[in-house]
């Protein structure tokens, strides 16, 4: 290699010194690399699958349960002296069905309550088709 330097000057040099470097690297890595591989297939080769009994559930930590705190709700229509709760305004209702308009409790299946305390009246539908009124 000496001599191919001397005749071919520096361009040549530079040329030839590079490819001579990237042998001697890539020599070692090569090696290493031959080296690296057959451990590989052999830890491949000493794995080999081991049947484990099926595992028992572990039982889940009890959880603390959080009590819910219960909202009580009430409401009242007051006015001209008066204090209704929603559920007296619905038992006037279902009176108003079983004694003035002959129904059978059975047959009350919905109802809906309008509150006019202005007029002192509370309108009613029953069922989606009987209307009516009375007096509070």
């Amino acid at each position: 290699m000496a001599e191919v330097k001397k005749a071919a000057g520096k361009a040549a040099a530079k040329t030839v010194a590079p490819e001579a470097k990237k042998e001697v690297k890539e020599t070692p890595e090569v090696k290493a690399e031959v080296k690296k591989a057959p451990a590989k297939k052999e830890a491949a080769v000493k794995k080999t699958p081991v049947k484990k009994a099926p595992a028992k559930k572990a039982e889940a930590p009890k959880k603390e349960v959080e009590k819910k705190v219960e909202v009580k709700e009430t409401v009242n229509f007051q006015f001209s002296g008066k204090s209704y709760t929603p559920e007296a305004l619905l038992s006037i209702c279902k009176d108003v069905w079983k004694y003035d308009l002959n129904g059978k409790e059975e047959d009350f299946k919905s109802v809906e309550l309008y509150v006019k305390p202005e007029e002192n009246t509370t309108y009613y539908v029953i069922n989606g088709n009987i209307t009516g009124s009375f007096f509070i």
